[in-house]
């Protein structure tokens, strides 16, 4: 079967490839051997400004020319380098000989040995990925997570005033506000997102084991590990890692895979959050012509967004928890076994992106049930008794707690009246019983 939306063994690529397929730019094997050769054409434009004795000094007009080989990059060309893997059986290699081709076009035939002059194919990699996956993060993740933030902010604002019964243990508990409830995921978003932004983008470069060995034994004078700073550190804008092996030790990676699953996790408790309130009528949804919410009752609405999002967190969780937990790991200067791995890093982005998206959708059909919220509160009078007896005990009433209890816990059921009944026995002051009675489910909602 030729690959399509039908026949891609991935949803990622088959039934979400319209959700997904910015990600492609940056996850897909087009899209490595891209940042390959990205990679290889600014390492030889830095030799140059490096001023190594036999490369030439590169004018602006060749510089452009150089840049324009992955500016321009093609699938086309993506393709060639793919058959001349077919060859050498080395990914990174068949970018080489593609490169040094473009450079025999180009006139400059003379100096494509400087082509990864001195570099193992790590350094090609551990730049490429990181920096593939940086503008992943910046270009598709975070404008969908601020798409998610807007219209939190949005409801958060518009329900800032609407009292709702809280609920802990599944029980009846003081109540809320309903904009403050979502008040709580907005900052716990924002500040792991935060923390997110500040861990580096670590890269590896630094030839075969780290030590620029091969760069020092050819030019003995010349101060390889400022170079590698400079050209990781300014013109990829990465952070280059000062002590490797073979390869990036993928720490700061494997800690952008924790922050990314502790989103994920905070996504996923918004998703439920939302289900459970859906299910309490406490929001209806949207209707959209044509939907059919189940094959055999007619009537159902579900809520399919939150949880196909909450599926896709416990996919895209599990991946970025292998990914964390195998990547930092290396037998002695290095193995192959990160090479497989790495190349499923947009897996889990992916199914983030599925889950965020489908978050938001969820989001945009919810329809506010007022009439519900305040029945649930009417129906729970109880819920006042921490107020009454707070109050009691700053009056220094003998035992509050203990007469709420004893009121709260009966099998009669507790309402306005019971409340007002029970308000009117108490030895307190015209001033304090006023205070009390004016306490309702709806009013005692905190600050």
């Amino acid at each position: 079967m030729d690959l399509t939306a039908l026949s891609a063994i991935s949803p990622v690529d088959g039934r979400y490839r319209n959700t997904t397929n910015k990600l492609a730019a940056y996850f897909s094997e087009y899209a490595l051997i891209k940042y390959r050769v990205l990679v290889e054409i600014e390492y030889f434009i830095a030799l140059g400004q490096f001023q190594l004795p036999q490369l030439p000094v590169l004018d602006v007009s060749l510089k452009e020319k150089l840049q324009a080989i992955y500016k321009n990059f093609s699938q086309a060309d993506a393709q060639v380098i793919k058959d001349i893997e077919k060859t050498t059986n080395h990914d990174v290699k068949a970018v080489e000989y593609f490169i040094k081709q473009k450079f025999d076009e180009l006139g400059l035939s003379a100096h494509k040995e400087f082509i990864h002059f001195g570099l193992t194919s790590q350094d090609i990699n551990n730049t490429a990925i990181p920096l593939s996956f940086k503008d992943a993060l910046a270009e598709v993740y975070y404008p969908a997570f601020d798409e998610l933030l807007t219209i939190l902010k949005q409801y958060a604002s518009d329900w800032k005033n609407i009292p709702m019964l809280a609920h802990t243990h599944g029980q009846p508990a003081s109540p809320t506000r309903l904009g403050k409830e979502i008040e709580v995921f907005i900052e716990r978003l924002e500040k792991q997102v935060e923390l997110l932004k500040q861990i580096p983008f670590s890269a590896k470069f630094g030839g075969a084991t780290g030590n620029f060995n091969a760069h020092h034994i050819a030019y003995p004078t010349y101060d390889w590990k400022a170079f590698g700073n400079q050209f990781v550190n300014e013109v990829l804008g990465l952070s280059r890692s000062q002590y490797t092996t073979q390869i990036e030790h993928y720490d700061n990676f494997a800690a952008q895979c924790d922050a990314l699953k502790r989103i994920n996790n905070i996504i996923l408790d918004l998703d439920r959050d939302m289900w459970t309130y859906i299910s309490m009528n406490y929001f209806k949804q949207k209707i959209k012509a044509g939907e059919i919410g189940s094959s055999a009752m007619p009537h159902k609405v579900n809520p399919i967004d939150f949880e196909n999002s909450e599926g896709n967190v416990g996919i895209a969780n599990a991946l970025f928890e292998h990914l964390a937990a195998k990547l930092p790991v290396s037998r002695l200067q290095r193995d192959l076994t990160d090479s497989t791995v790495l190349r499923n890093v947009g897996v889990p982005v992916a199914h983030t992106l599925i889950a965020i998206k489908s978050t938001i959708k969820g989001l945009n059909k919810l329809l506010l049930n007022e009439a519900a919220l305040s029945a649930d509160l009417e129906d729970n009078w109880a819920v006042v008794a921490e107020a009454i007896q707070t109050i009691l005990r700053r009056e220094a009433y003998p035992n509050p707690y203990e007469a709420l209890k004893e009121l709260t816990r009966t099998n009669q059921g507790v309402n306005a009246a019971t409340i007002a009944s029970f308000v009117d026995t108490l030895n307190v002051s015209d001033d304090v019983r006023a205070e009390l009675k004016k306490i309702t489910p709806s009013n005692y909602t905190g600050i």
